[in-house]
Formats: C-alpha cells, structure tokens, sequence
C-alpha cells in the first residue's frame, strides 16, 4: 500500500474529507497524540520541538567529523555536508545537487536539519531510518560513488579515525559505525527555539498578528492535515497532484517523478512522496522534490490547486508565508 505512516487510515479519511471541502473537519482529526500540542483550551496540530536526549557524545563527534570529511567519496572531493550545508539551512540550495566529477543528482537535497523526525529518509521513503539513509550517497555512482571497501580501507588508513572508532564502538571503522555515527550526529541537528514553538508554549507576544493570522489560515486551508506534528510534516506518504495530474501538466516527466513507485512498483504509488517538513521552508528555496519552485508564493497556489482543489488570494498567501517564518529556530547542533 502507498501509505505506511502510523496515521495511515487517518491520511486516507483526511485527504477525503479536504477533497470535499471539508478541510476545518479533516484537521479536527489530527487532534491526537501523533499532532497535537494542548495549549490551555485550544489543541494545536503542531507540537513545539525539543533537544534531543540520550545520545552518546562520542559517537556524535565522530559522526560530525564523517559528516564533513570527503574522505568518504571516491574522488576525496564530496562530502555529506556538500549537499547538506549546516551554514545554509542544511541544504545546497540547488535544484540538483553536484556528485563526484561534477555529476547531478536527480532529485533536490532536503535538509538535514530535523531529519531525524521523519518517519522515513529520501523523498520515496526507500530508508526507514537515518542509519540506513548513510549507505545511499556514498555508494550513489553520481553523488560519492564510493564502495564500503574503499571508503573503510581509506578509514583505517587514518590513525585518528582508528582511534575514533575504537573510543567510540570498541571496533576498527565499520559500515555499521559509520551509519550510526553519522546518524547519532544528524539527530543532535533539531532547530529547537522557534518564535512559533515560544507561541505554543504560551508566550503570546512571540507572534504578530499577521503571523497568527497566518497560521489560522494555514490550519482552515487544510494545509496542517499533511504538514503537522513537530517536524510540521515528515510522517506520512502523499500523492503529489491529489486534485488534478500535476506532473502532467508541467509536462517532461522523469523517472524521479513517480516518487514511492520506484520502491515498491505498485502502482498506486506513483507520484507518491514523503511529505516534506516546513520547519525551514521560509530559509529558501528550490521546492518540491524537483527543486522546480522558486518562491513560496508559487508552492502555495501549486499545492492549493493540486492538494487542495482550489485558489488561495495572494493576501492569505503573504499571511501563510509570515506564518511560515515563525518556524524556524535556532540552527546550530543541539547540546554543543
């Protein structure tokens, strides 16, 4: 089946329910444990996000180290923060990022930042968790191309990743240490502070009118039936164009179009993604997974005309966009 989150008959019943107009019903129904946060007498499909716990530092300090080095491409010229830049919003900015020998890629890099809330890795969700996401582009012929001999032969080579890795696992480097290392690390990157999670847990003065005005529209829209929860989205699968055939209206459809497809050949799957966080939405573009959307003006009409079946005015659009604004907290690593 297309849709595997926890929420899956809830996401079924909901897109429904929006389909037919009945967008303020639809998020009634996602005041659960799954995408509520109580603020006094209101339930607020989203929930304020916290600094994580219970990691091992070491294991951490070793995974911020691979996170940076190239050591782990085949060429010593890519690394994971060469897609995943934590100075910009743990993104390249690009529509397709740039592998080894100046390859690209097929689809836009998401961010790190906040990964480790999703309820799965990549736009098609083929990694169910951070630590199987490591193996993917370092062995991706156009992002490191590299192999686990190589890159384990060229870590053991390294006194200090030896050392590293002996500190950190009791082991010489490994594939299983790499993955969690570098996972332990990506999970310390939650962007914790927002003036929006302020407002949740009850300050009223971190929001302006606008904003909040915003965010009223963005619940009655029907926009917080996908994008919930603390990651604001990241947990559940959803077909791109569930109100008319988006791809085939922009034409030029590639393989990387069919989205959950690709994974499990069924069908119904087909122009299926992960729904993505709009925790730093407001950071900049591209958008969508194609990186084909500039501005959040554009995602907006896009995803009201093909998720929603209908026009948003552009002055509830600038409110959403205010709105939009208000989620991003502090960028840097939890608990440095």
């Amino acid at each position: 089946m297309a849709y595997f989150s926890p929420c899956a008959v809830l996401s079924r019943l909901k897109r429904w329910m929006v389909g037919c107009g009945l967008a303020g019903a639809a998020l009634a129904l996602l005041s659960g444990p799954l995408a509520a946060e109580d603020r006094g007498d209101a339930v607020e499909p989203i929930r304020p996000l916290t600094t994580p716990s219970g990691l091992d530092a070491g294991k951490v300090a070793l995974g911020r180290r691979l996170f940076s080095d190239p050591i782990l491409s085949a060429d010593g010229t890519i690394s994971c923060a060469s897609c995943h830049d934590l100075a910009t919003g743990g993104t390249d900015h690009r529509s397709r990022s740039v592998g080894i020998n100046g390859a690209l890629g097929t689809v836009r890099a998401p961010t790190v930042f906040n990964s480790g809330l999703n309820f799965r890795q990549f736009w098609d969700g083929r990694a169910p968790t951070l630590e199987a996401q490591v193996a993917g582009p370092i062995t991706n012929p156009v992002e490191m191309g590299s192999t686990w001999p190589a890159v384990l032969a060229r870590l053991a080579a390294n006194p200090d990743y030896r050392r590293a890795f002996a500190a950190a696992f009791g082991t010489p480097p490994s594939i299983e240490g790499v993955e969690e290392a570098i996972a332990s690390f990506e999970r310390t990157l939650v962007t914790t502070g927002s003036r929006f999670d302020r407002w949740l847990r009850g300050d009223a003065a971190a929001l302006s009118d606008k904003e909040l005005q915003g965010y009223g529209l963005f619940k009655s829209y029907g926009c917080a039936s996908c994008h919930q929860g603390a990651n604001v989205g990241g947990n559940m699968f959803q077909k791109f164009g569930f109100m008319g055939n988006y791809f085939a209206d922009r034409g030029h459809v590639a393989e990387a179009d069919f989205g959950r497809y690709n994974v499990t050949h069924q069908e119904d799957d087909r122009f299926v993604f992960k729904v993505p966080s709009l925790r730093l939405a407001a950071a900049g573009g591209p958008y969508f997974h194609d990186g084909s959307v500039a501005d959040l003006g554009s995602v907006i009409r896009i995803m009201a005309r093909y998720q929603l079946g209908r026009e948003i005015p552009e002055e509830d659009q600038a409110a959403i966009i205010a709105f939009l604004g208000t989620l991003a907290g502090e960028s840097g690593e939890a608990g440095r």
